[in-house]
């Protein structure tokens, strides 16, 4: 599997209007080929799947469409009207072949290739608990630096970007909050409660926002990726624990995630973006991929249709004041090759190797027009070993840990990112799923500093803040002789670290 899975779940100044209409206009002239997900749907008769149907916007059609659904045999589940997108069930077999002959459907197709029942992270690798020795030990060190938090001498990402500074400096308003879409957070963590917005929290498995006390947390304990980003982005300098990148902001958390398997199917995403748009959310965090396809082919009607409906509720929360950022990746892809072998999709049913071109099939959302596009570093300011990258495609890199190539001079000798875990508990992960946190927490810091930066503002105030980073001279990490990754572009912008290594000490000043 390309990005791999923790627990039981796995993995340009893009705001240009041009930019945004070209791909949204895309979608509705594409011929429509037979899908694999249609196959699976006319292989099996009783097989209840869930689709999105993409609309056009005025109230007549959306109306019609709504009509016709449970006329092509479909149920509306719920439909978000302000983006003209209706999340549907149904276990016609020919379903999505006539809800996309009538009039007003822009777009439809299903969101999974297996039925309905009563996750794609992108960190590395398995968590590691911080056992009690090693965080007496690690306190007896932080205990040395003034205002150092008792696990801060294992953060050796704070100090990368000049987080520790920042906060004696500004650690971020009460007025911004970063909303967590993932696999939920565990809002009780004593490092997470002096930060967390309930209201803007929620759970949206299915497409449906619940909003009742707690929905937001995750599973079970094993479901931890999501408490493992929020503390990244806003534990607090309580004397507890660790810290996080901007510890005065508000942090909030939308789980996503399907209760059963732990996958992030694109009518849970949908449901997210349009709930911190409408809940006052200043930025989102986006450290997964949406199931179940790695990367989405506009070829293929199910694919686009799952584009179409998370870039309209992602430009919905755009024009209503966010800014998303997300992480590339963990499969050391070259997002702006020709060609990429994807082996690991669809990933909630058997995988089929294919090679796609990247600039025609998506990763989404990293890849949305908008979206900040997040690379992983280690200690040494290196392009992580598993980091996918791409000229034109990564615009910032930030830490994300390296346990194989990058050792830090620190208490544990753990090049990976330490932070909270669910029940008070904290760990070690690394991924560009640590990345994109970090990025978000220096961004939350910005709002801070600029309270009226509109998101393409943020984005290009992040931009213009990070540690311009050349390519390495060499990218061998393991010493056979080959280079790992090829790092094309110039010291100012290059495809392992877009315009460079955010800093969040810059951000504050």
């Amino acid at each position: 599997m390309s990005q791999p899975r923790s627990g039981r779940s796995r993995r340009s100044l893009a705001l240009a209007v041009p930019v945004v209409l070209s791909l949204t206009a895309s979608l509705g002239f594409l011929p429509s080929a037979a899908s694999a997900a249609d196959s699976t749907a006319r292989a099996a008769d009783a097989t209840n799947l869930s689709y999105v149907v993409n609309t056009r916007l005025d109230h007549r059609t959306i109306a019609a469409v709504k009509k016709a659904i449970p006329v092509a045999g479909g149920t509306v589940v719920i439909a978000y009207e302000k983006i003209g997108v209706i999340v549907v069930h149904s276990s016609a077999p020919d379903f999505a072949q006539k809800i996309r002959q009538v009039r007003g459907v822009q777009s439809a197709g299903a969101t999974r290739t297996s039925a309905l029942t009563p996750a794609g992270t992108t960190d590395e690798g398995a968590v590691q608990v911080l056992s009690a020795a090693q965080a007496a030990k690690v306190a007896k060190t932080s205990a040395a630096t003034p205002d150092s938090e008792p696990l801060e001498a294992d953060q050796w990402d704070l100090r990368a970007i000049g987080a520790d500074q920042a906060a004696r400096i500004n650690p971020g308003s009460r007025k911004v909050t970063v909303a967590v879409i993932d696999t939920g957070v565990d809002d009780t963590h004593p490092d997470i409660a002096p930060n967390f917005s309930a209201a803007q929290s929620a759970n949206c498995d299915g497409g449906v926002p619940n909003t009742a006390p707690g929905a937001w947390r995750p599973y079970t304990a094993d479901d931890y990726h999501g408490t493992h980003v929020a503390g990244e982005i806003a534990a607090a300098r309580n004397g507890i624990g660790v810290a996080g990148v901007a510890p005065g902001v508000k942090v909030s958390a939308i789980n996503v995630t399907d209760r059963s398997n732990g996958l992030f199917y694109p009518e849970s995403v949908v449901c997210a973006f349009v709930f911190a748009a409408d809940h006052g959310v200043e930025i989102t965090n986006n450290s997964y991929y949406v199931d179940p396809w790695l990367y989405n082919c506009m070829d293929d009607p199910d694919q686009r249709a799952i584009v179409d409906s998370v870039n309209r509720a992602q430009q919905y929360a755009q024009r209503k004041g966010t800014l998303s950022l997300a992480s590339a990746g963990n499969s050391n892809d070259d997002l702006d090759s020709d060609a990429i072998v994807d082996d690991s999709s669809p990933d909630d049913s058997t995988a089929v190797e294919r090679t796609v071109d990247p600039h025609e099939c998506f990763d989404v959302p990293t890849q949305l027009p908008g979206v900040v596009t997040v690379s992983a570093t280690g200690v040494n300011n290196l392009k992580s070993y598993y980091s996918s990258y791409g000229k034109g495609v990564i615009d910032v890199a930030a830490p994300g840990g390296d346990r194989l190539y990058q050792i830090p001079d620190t208490p544990s000798k753990n090049g990976r990112i330490l932070s909270t875990l669910p029940n008070g508990a904290y760990g070690f992960l690394q991924g560009t799923s640590m990345a994109s946190p970090h990025a978000a927490g220096v961004a939350a810091l910005l709002k801070s500093t600029h309270p009226k930066a509109s998101p393409a503002q943020l984005q290009a105030l992040l931009k213009v803040q990070a540690n311009a980073t050349s390519c390495p001279a060499s990218y061998d990490q393991d010493g056979d002789g080959t280079q790992d990754a090829v790092c094309e572009g110039g010291t100012r912008v290059n495809g392992f670290y877009g315009f460079g290594i955010v800093n969040a000490l810059r951000a504050v000043k």
